[in-house]
């Protein structure tokens, strides 16, 4: 039936299992809760530990770190059943019909995204710009996401049907940071195969600071132009990716270079500050791109 696939890092995810585990329970489904740390050597898995102790599930802690992707993809081989419900161990159930609510919408898609919530306030000053990109630019309902199905897919609380993911899986080749989601969803899209959104939301517990967030921000970039670069994902899929081989074409790289130089240290200054500005962090985002040698 059910297999839950739970990738961590330095990460308490026993309060996730354990709610998890007793939805489950009620349901009386055949089901499995796989935890798998990637060798963070955390102190914090001693909580994990304790994940042991519930029944179908299992927690162990790698000896050599794999990174995300690598990870995902181990636990998915260890799975033993025909759905797969990857979540990561920083998300909060907040529905106690949260299983059910899969459940009850397995049969017809091959991939069902249920969306992701932040909390209302921001949990302090130094991460504003990650809870205010999460809350208003990925925190959407089911209905818009509907609009956009391959797109708006997140790979954190994601149920995929064993034999479709088989077919994709995430791509290991690519070591850097940021943008698996976006090209396991490209190739899903190129199968196709089945996509459905509900709104059946999990919260996102841990937010990077700011700092931590625009290091990754410029990871991610640099993932997505190795992306590009070697083929995996076509530029017209990604809205950033667009306009970047616009600009290139044009030959208006130059100028977004050029503002990048002049601007980086005043659009940082903003983006740590307590009032970051979403158009600021897009104009970073673009202008680093623009600065990068492909």
């Amino acid at each position: 039936m059910l297999s839950v696939l739970v990738p961590i890092y330095n990460y308490n995810a026993y309060p996730l299992v354990e709610e998890l585990h007793k939805q489950c329970i009620e349901l009386g489904i055949v089901f499995e809760i796989l935890c798998q740390d990637d060798a963070s050597k955390s102190t914090l898995n001693i909580n994990n530990e304790k994940i042991n102790s519930l029944s179908n599930c299992n927690f162990i802690s790698l000896e050599k770190n794999v990174a995300h992707r690598q990870n995902r993809n181990l636990l998915a081989k260890r799975a033993k059943y025909e759905y797969l419900l990857f979540l990561d161990g920083d998300s909060i159930v907040i529905n106690s019909l949260y299983i059910k609510n899969y459940i009850n919408n397995l049969k017809e898609y091959d991939v069902i995204y249920g969306g992701r919530l932040h909390p209302e306030n921001y949990p302090s000053n130094q991460q504003i710009l990650r809870w205010k990109y999460g809350k208003f630019i990925e925190d959407k309902l089911a209905k818009d996401r509907l609009k956009k199905p391959y797109k708006c897919l997140l790979f954190n609380n994601t149920i995929i049907k064993k034999e479709c993911f088989n077919k994709v899986k995430f791509d290991t080749e690519i070591t850097l940071y940021g943008h698996d989601d976006t090209q396991l969803s490209y190739q899903l899209s190129l199968i196709p195969s089945k996509i459905h959104h509900i709104d059946n939301q999990i919260k996102h517990g841990d937010i990077d600071s700011n700092e931590v967030y625009i290091n990754k921000t410029k990871n991610s970039i640099k993932s997505l132009l190795v992306l590009y670069a070697s083929k995996k994902i076509d530029y017209r899929y990604v809205s950033l990716l667009k306009l970047y081989v616009f600009l290139k074409t044009t030959k208006l790289h130059l100028i977004a270079l050029l503002f990048y130089k002049i601007f980086k240290n005043t659009m940082t200054k903003n983006l740590v500050s307590n009032n970051p500005s979403l158009i600021v962090f897009n104009l970073f985002r673009m202008s680093y791109m623009c600065s990068l040698k492909q």
